[in-house]
């Protein structure tokens, strides 16, 4: 076997790899060391920027199985036959740190997933909470804002956090999940994943179906304490990705069952709840949990940086059945996400190999900018329509069209019978047992008596207190015992 030869990027061998061109020996360097500047200059330039949110993440390559029938309610190809199997990637993700942040902490879990179908790339990106903390994505921006290091003291300020919670009633529900048990998972393989927004299904006959995805772990729910987080992030701040990397090493292959809620779309309109408000849920007993499939993942990468790093999803790239609803924060993450990939990763990105189809070839008219590595062959166009048998549209609809009305303007969301900020934290609070009842006052408490301000305590408190009268009188209480101390 012959000795692979060590080159530069424009494929010339190197001399010398172990020293620099000096001007004599001990002498300075020499600029005409091409090899030297080539290593230093592509050095300073191999880490992109971090993404804003979701930094800090880990993932892995699986497949999908359809288990059961659902061409009732959808036409997409990858889901049209029971044991039709799709090759997806993972990415698991904290929210709120940095880059090098710890994983054992309490923050929402991102679970993005990549469907590389025959109809091109399916990305469902979502978290490991049905719900979150805001339903505008105009706060969006201010949100992270107030949960991220303060620009002055460059750490997580309770005051920023507690301040913007108290100014949005409508994240009481999801400050309960939170600060519940299941707000610190013990592993990314022992928690749920959701698609948390609404999203739309059309089947063959053009009929029209709203759902929420489930993603339940098949290892079972595990999570942490508050002091078995802080006792693990002290030996392996890496410990998810340790966990998820040597499980799928061994063989111990992490899945989970997909299932799916369905809502007719005529129902929508009349439905007690806001069925595309992403603070709330759909309760089961008003549309039970459909099964759909399982997801096992079974590759790590090889390359972190290469493929959980430059791994793009946006919540944009739909298949033939599968589309958009009117929930504005899913609305809002149809350009965000994409457009945070095209600033991180170049206009490009898509035809990185984690990102491109697998199951088919993207055909398409943007063929130039930065990285460009989709050419075609010089007789190719750059335009449509045209007379050289270039790629055409289908006049297929990818989803049902949305009937909408009314004016054009700024409205807040239309409200449903039981439509509040606070129901549905009340009912989350009263299913929890007593201990789970103790130990989320005990969480949320521990912030809550940080805040330096006695207003921004008690315009929380009321939110808690509005939620449950139960819950709001704990948490007051324990709130006022820490200040006492």
């Amino acid at each position: 076997m012959s000795k692979r030869v060590l080159t530069t990027e424009s494929g010339a061998p190197v001399a010398d790899n172990q020293n620099s061109a000096t001007a004599g020996v001990g002498g300075p360097l020499l600029l005409q060391d091409q090899h030297l500047l080539e290593k230093l200059a592509r050095f300073n330039r191999e880490r992109i920027p971090e993404r804003v949110v979701h930094a800090r993440g880990s993932g892995a390559y699986g497949y999908f199985e359809v288990t059961d029938d659902v061409t009732a309610y959808t036409k997409a190809n990858f889901l049209g036959e029971v044991g039709k199997k799709t090759e997806t990637f993972l990415r698991f993700s904290t929210v709120a740190d940095s880059l090098g942040g710890a994983d054992a902490v309490r923050d929402p879990r991102g679970f993005a997933l990549k469907f590389y179908t025959e109809e091109g790339n399916y990305d469902l990106v979502g978290n490991n909470t049905p719900v979150f903390f805001i339903k505008d994505p105009i706060k969006f921006p201010d949100f992270i804002h107030s949960q991220k290091r303060d620009p002055f003291t460059g750490k997580q300020e309770p005051d920023n956090v507690w301040d913007f919670w108290a100014h949005a009633p409508e994240a009481t529900h999801q400050i309960t999940w939170l600060m519940g048990d299941r707000g610190i998972p013990a592993s990314y393989r022992h928690m749920n994943g959701y698609g948390s927004h609404t999203y739309q299904w059309t089947n063959e006959a053009g009929e029209a179906f709203f759902v929420k995805y489930h993603f339940k772990t098949n290892q079972g729910i595990r999570s942490l304490s508050a002091e078995q987080a802080a006792e693990l992030v002290g030996k392996d701040a890496n410990s998810h990705q340790t966990d998820l990397l040597q499980a799928i090493e061994r063989g111990v292959n992490p899945s989970w069952t997909l299932y799916v809620q369905v809502m007719p779309a005529a129902e929508a309109a009349d439905y007690r709840f806001n069925p595309f408000d992403l603070t709330k849920v759909w309760p089961h007993s008003d549309y039970p949990l459909q099964r759909v499939g399982r997801l096992v993942l079974d590759r790590n990468p090889d390359n972190v940086f290469a493929e959980v790093e430059q791994a793009a999803f946006s919540p944009n790239n739909f298949v033939p059945g599968i589309g958009p609803s009117p929930d504005k924060m899913l609305q809002g993450r149809l350009f965000a996400y994409a457009d945070a990939h095209r600033y991180r990763l170049g206009v490009n990105h898509t035809q990185l190999p984690v990102n491109a189809p697998k199951a088919t070839v993207a055909e398409n008219y943007g063929r130039d900018g930065a990285m460009a590595t989709r050419q075609g062959s010089r007789h190719d166009k750059n335009y449509e329509p045209n007379s050289y048998s270039g790629p055409a549209q289908t006049d297929a609809a990818l989803s049902a069209p949305l009937a909408i009305h009314g004016w054009t303007g700024t409205h807040e969301a239309p409200a449903h019978t039981k439509d509040d900020d606070f129901f549905q934290a009340g009912e989350l609070y009263r299913l929890m047992s007593e201990d789970e009842k103790k130990r989320l006052i005990a969480n949320i408490a521990g912030g809550l008596s940080q805040v330096s301000r006695e207003d921004v305590i008690e315009k929380n408190l009321a939110h808690f207190a509005a939620a449950d009268a139960d819950y709001g009188k704990r948490v007051r209480e324990a709130v006022e015992a820490l200040r006492e101390d």
